[in-house]
């Protein structure tokens, strides 16, 4: 099948997916909550989700950094911004993105397995934070979690817990596998693992990816908030990891209609009916078009030239 046939049929199976959840909403339902949202509290979402992309362009940077493929502050935020454009816009979720940052890298003369990698990271390292948030929002949620799945509330948190302290621990071992993986590919990532200032980068992109994913919590959280629906902070930490995780999927277009179905169930423990819950996640979805909009004003400036990078440091 051909490319543009994939993209077509991905964006047709988004469709037809936001076009059954909203169904299942009731579109005059769904309209009417939209239209009473609060201006204030969707400003602050957008603030919130703007902020968090701000820190994830800062993380990239510094992971791009540390393989020695340098970049300018001012160009990691742009191409990211950017990026976030052409996942508005491409079938593919964050796949076209993800692409284009690592080729604006390498155009800015850095190594080409670096850019990749550098890119590649950036993405697990979201990712797997996110899991881990999810993780402990489950495990502080186990009692709504546990009836509507008919399992044990104890049981539950304790493998939630389990499960985040375990999936926290993961990036220690990096070093031991590389040493016994092989591969020219896998090179620069080796020689960044060696360096004395691993346990540094590591803490680093922890602080970092927990601000990114508490920030785009409370920008789903804002929402939420403009539509009348208010649900503590656990409640959210949970509900991040199925809405993001479904969004990210190569299914549709920018994430929509998988979004807005996992947002449906995962609110649904709480007592949050299908109309709230697709609006937030829809409202959310217009935070990330707006930012692409600021991603293509952003096409026209040129890149500036990038300093080889200062191995030294």
């Amino acid at each position: 099948m051909k490319l543009a046939h994939k993209a077509l049929l991905r964006g047709l199976v988004g469709l037809a997916l936001l076009g059954g959840v909203v169904w299942l909403a009731q579109p005059a339902r769904l309209l009417d909550q939209l239209r009473q949202a609060q201006a204030g509290w969707l400003l602050a979402g957008l603030l919130a989700a703007i902020v968090s992309n701000l820190v994830s362009a800062l993380r990239w940077r510094a992971l791009a950094r540390w393989l020695d493929a340098e970049a300018s502050a001012r160009d990691a935020c742009r191409w990211y911004f950017q990026a976030i454009g052409l996942n508005a816009l491409l079938p593919g979720a964050v796949v076209g993105g993800d692409v284009y940052r690592a080729v604006m890298l390498r155009r800015a003369g850095q190594d080409t397995l670096a850019a990749g990698w550098s890119v590649l990271l950036d993405r697990v390292s979201g990712l797997w934070m996110l899991c881990a948030i999810g993780a402990l929002g489950a495990a502080a949620c186990a009692p709504a979690l546990g009836a509507a799945l008919h399992a044990p509330a104890a049981w539950l948190a304790v493998l939630a817990l389990a499960g985040a302290a375990l999936w926290l621990a993961l990036p220690w071992c990096l070093p031991a596998l590389l040493r016994r993986w092989s591969g020219g590919w896998l090179a620069p990532l080796r020689a960044a693992a060696a360096r004395p200032g691993f346990a540094a980068q590591i803490g680093w992109q922890a602080l970092a990816s927990a601000a990114v994913q508490v920030l785009s919590a409370a920008a789903l959280a804002a929402g939420a908030l403009a539509l009348g629906i208010r649900q503590p902070p656990q409640v959210w930490a949970f509900a991040i990891a199925p809405i993001f995780l479904m969004a990210a999927l190569p299914v549709s277009v920018g994430g929509w209609g998988t979004r807005e179905a996992a947002a449906v169930a995962a609110l649904a423990p709480f007592g949050v009916a299908a109309p709230g819950a697709v609006g937030a996640a829809m409202i959310y979805g217009l935070y990330g078009i707006a930012q692409g909009a600021l991603g293509a004003l952003a096409f026209g400036w040129p890149a500036r030239a990038v300093a080889p990078s200062d191995t030294s440091r």
